[in-house]
């Protein structure tokens, strides 16, 4: 299976994952700490992958979405965006919102 076909079965089989460096209970730079937090406080379950373990995930997961940086965020099979634009979406509200719509429930919404 090539890393592309890997990543997109993470991606279609998880309702939420979050590509990162670390782990949800030990995030490893700044930015995926922040989306952890957010995803935490937001109350949602998620799956966490640490691109820190393979070279060729990290870079895969660049190319797979032709997005640059790390972490990246998806909700049912949907690139949602980096820890700029997940904590303007959760400023706004708009996160919760994405979450609701998709029929994942939230700490707020349980």
């Amino acid at each position: 299976m090539s890393i592309q076909d890997w990543i997109k079965s993470e991606v279609d089989s998880n309702d939420v994952v979050l590509f990162m460096k670390g782990t949800p209970n030990f995030p490893q730079c700044g930015f995926s700490g922040q989306v952890v937090q957010i995803l935490d406080y937001v109350g949602v379950p998620y799956k966490g992958i640490n691109v820190l373990e393979d070279d060729e995930l990290r870079n895969g997961i660049k190319e797979f979405t032709n997005w640059p940086t790390i972490p990246q965020l998806y909700i049912k099979g949907e690139f949602v965006g980096g820890c700029d634009i997940i904590r303007e979406m959760f400023q706004n509200q708009e996160l919760q919102a994405a979450f609701s719509e998709k029929g994942i429930e939230t700490k707020q919404t349980a």
